[in-house]
């Protein structure tokens, strides 16, 4: 139905000069003295006709209102443009002609803040609409005066594409036909102060341009071809306490470099990384994170195009490529994901519609001094929603296995890095952030509501209870928490010399005090190989062999001990050198028996891990753990039992940390009989001394350590050993 409209020369005149907040109130159809008219707008056209076939009614220039032009047109059918300037033609669709695409249920739940498809209602969406093949652009901002789109197909004019306001839901939207995947466009918002804003990225934007260049880029990404059913049938179960889960994290922009120096696309790690983990005997890809980002310094950790994966590396559906390859190959998928914060670039979130709308206005609540960036307002249900309804996407749209939510201690605590004086307390006085709380226990509800068998990774620092425990019991509701506390003190004792690891003992066995506290996972991460920390091989005292050994058992006791393991790319080779995240990860060093051979051990590790129940059935139960003898400082030894279900054979990890050889060492063991060495980080394939018990011990009745039965074994020195029951 048109409205009986009688516009006037103030109206037009805020239409040329692009500050009218109501453009389809003015342009397209309406119904004037009884009869439908068209107004359009086209600042480049001296001539214009509304087309209906072959049939041309000439609109006439409005006088005083250059580029407008308006007139009778006959009947309801639809009608396309036809300007003329200079003895040029050019024909196109009047964007103005089309209704809205948002439904009410769109606007309920928009204005709600409830929208858990949020990325179905913004963004830019290529589709059918009224019959005609366009793309409809949806943006949130409630505190503009006028929003429009702008771009490659409009000649960057904020006059040409104003958009029509939604109610009371501060969204704005158009359909604008002929424009399609891969057009170039920025959001053009005059705030409510009459100031023109820096133009804006989409932050719904399913692509973006490389950068440094910054407009977002239409991507059509309905369609793909998937043909992972069989992993994500059997995922649940992959993915569960009880499974071995053993990730290689990656930056997958330096994880290799091609073409004189550009990173590897996500078609080609769709079968170099794919093949490389799944030979590694990995279970999981943990990708830095992914969503687009402006500079490439940050890693991903400052990231703007939330819903856009990198143009780095290729294209949305290349993307999903690699998922799918991965998932075929049996391997999950884990994407860092950033809710924490986001960088004050202009294109980005930042005073979005030229106000505090993603962020708080108080500095003290939304500003990290830390990385110079905003944070995120928890509390407005928008924002929320924003935030929630993006972990959704990625597990919906490219079929992610979990997400890893970076720097979660920075989101519970409002004083986090900051003195005194600088930070809002909660309502009730403390430092708690309720509202990040809430954010986080909403996402995980939703996305474990929604996905069977996906997992959330929170990487949490601090002592706060319950990350990993269910939301209903008090909890966060995350499935696994990174373990900082273990892989800080036992880093820390890796580092010194042999002859002082006897003063630090406790560093190595302080970590089963709290191991089963939560779920955890064991992380040596991209965070220990940066800023001046050196590479894992590096921190190794001693001559090059006993870095080398050092580091062999540091894996050894890393891969024996309770929690999921996680290793980023580089250290299962033992790389000399500090990660450059400007290159890639120094493969020549495999060239090196000794790197080659660290190599080899990290793949035997991941294979005895998935191939040893005891190893990682009960990683997060107490009863899956005990502790043979842990107070053996003097000798800086440890050595446990590792259980699992009923009837799964007994695992017995012994740890040597001194360059000594103790040749008849005497410790307890779970029952008497013959036990084998299934691993030993001396041996010569590794690039050991190959020194040993020949592969078996005799294990004699008779109490020692409080265990029935007792030997005497060799250890090599800077080793661990892994012993089984020979049946």
């Amino acid at each position: 139905m048109m409205d009986e409209i009688h516009p006037s020369a103030p109206d037009f005149h805020r239409l040329i000069n692009g500050h009218h907040d109501d453009p389809f109130a003015l342009l397209g159809p309406h119904v004037f003295d009884g009869a439908r008219h068209v107004t359009a707008f086209d600042p480049g056209a001296e001539e214009m006709w509304a087309m209906i076939g072959e049939a041309s009614h000439r609109l006439e220039p409005v006088a005083e209102a250059p580029g407008i032009f308006r007139g009778p047109v006959p009947g309801d059918l639809p009608y396309y443009l036809r300007g003329s300037a200079q003895g040029r033609h050019w024909d196109y669709e009047d964007a103005y002609r089309f209704g809205p695409v948002l439904g009410e249920l769109d606007e309920y739940l928009l204005g709600e803040g409830s929208h858990l498809r949020l990325w179905e209602a913004l963004g830019a969406h290529v589709m059918q609409h009224e019959d005609q093949h366009g793309t409809h652009f949806a943006v949130w901002a409630p505190n503009a005066r006028r929003v429009s789109v702008v771009g490659d197909f409009n000649g960057w004019d904020g006059r040409r594409h104003a958009m029509r306001r939604r109610g009371a839901t501060g969204v704005w939207e158009i359909f604008i036909p002929y424009v399609g995947d891969g057009a170039f466009y920025r959001y053009e918002i005059i705030g409510a102060d009459g100031a023109m804003q820096p133009r804006k990225a989409d932050p719904v934007g399913f692509g973006s341009e490389h950068p440094p260049a910054n407009a977002s880029i239409v991507r059509d990404i309905r369609a793909y071809d998937w043909s992972d059913s069989g992993w994500l049938g059997t995922r649940a179960e992959a993915q569960q306490r009880e499974a071995a889960i053993s990730v290689y994290e990656v930056h997958l922009p330096s994880w290799r470099r091609k073409d004189w120096g550009r990173p590897i696309s996500y078609i080609e790690a769709a079968t170099e990384l794919v093949e490389y983990v799944t030979q590694m005997g990995f279970t999981h890809i943990e990708l830095m994170p992914i969503s687009e980002y402006p500079f490439d310094g940050s890693w991903g950790y400052q990231p703007i195009g939330m819903f856009a994966p990198t143009i780095r590396c290729g294209l949305p559906n290349e993307f999903r490529d690699l998922i799918n390859a991965a998932h075929r190959a049996g391997l999950g998928v884990i994407l860092d994901w950033v809710p924490g914060h986001f960088p004050s670039d202009p294109h980005g979130l930042g005073n979005f519609d030229g106000t505090p709308l993603y962020e708080h206005a108080d500095p003290k609540e939304g500003f990290h001094k830390d990385w110079n960036t905003l944070i995120y307002n928890f509390g407005r249900a928008e924002v929320s929603n924003y935030l929630t309804s993006n972990a959704l996407y990625w597990l919906e749209e490219y079929h992610i296995d979990g997400l890893r939510v970076d720097a979660v201690a920075s989101m519970l605590y409002r004083d986090y890095s900051r003195d005194p004086g600088e930070w809002v307390p909660n309502k009730d006085g403390g430092r708690e952030n309720y509202e990040a709380i809430a954010l986080l226990q909403r996402m995980n509800i939703a996305a474990y509501g929604d996905h069977v068998g996906i997992m959330t990774v929170a990487e949490e620092s601090t002592a706060y209870p319950g990350v990993s425990q269910p939301v209903d019991q008090g909890g966060l509701g995350f499935g696994f928490k990174w373990n900082m506390g273990w892989m800080n003190d036992t880093l820390e004792y890796m580092k010194k010399d042999p002859i002082h690891r006897s003063f630090h003992h406790h560093q190595m066995t302080f970590g089963l005090v709290y191991a089963f506290s939560e779920n955890f996972i064991l992380p040596i991460s991209h965070d220990e190989v940066v800023h001046g920390k050196g590479s894992m091989l590096g921190k190794m005292p001693g001559n090059d062999w006993e870095k080398f050994a050092n580091l062999r058992a540091y894996y050894g006791f890393m891969w024996g001990h309770p929690g999921k393991k996680l290793l980023f790319m580089g250290q299962e080779f033992a790389q000399r050198s500090e990660w450059n995240h400007d290159a890639q990860i120094d493969w020549p060093c495999l060239e090196s028996p000794m790197h080659s051979g660290v190599q080899r051990l990290v793949r035997d590790l991941n294979h005895l891990y998935r191939d040893m129940p005891a190893l990682h059935r009960r990683d997060c139960f107490a009863d899956g753990f005990q502790w043979i003898c842990g107070d053996d400082a003097q000798n800086s030894v440890l050595s446990w039992v590792r259980r699992g279900a009923p009837g799964d054979p007994e695992v017995v990890v012994v740890c040597n940390f001194t360059p000594q050889e103790q040749t008849r060492y005497r410790m307890g063991m779970p029952s008497a009989g013959t036990w084998k060495e299934a691993l030993n980080s001396d041996a010569e394939v590794y690039g050991g001394g190959n020194r040993g018990n020949y592969g078996a011990i005799e294990a004699l009745p008779g109490e020692s350590h409080g265990q029935p039965a007792h030997a005497e074994i060799l250890l090599p020195p800077l080793s661990v050993i892994y012993l089984v029951r020979d049946h």
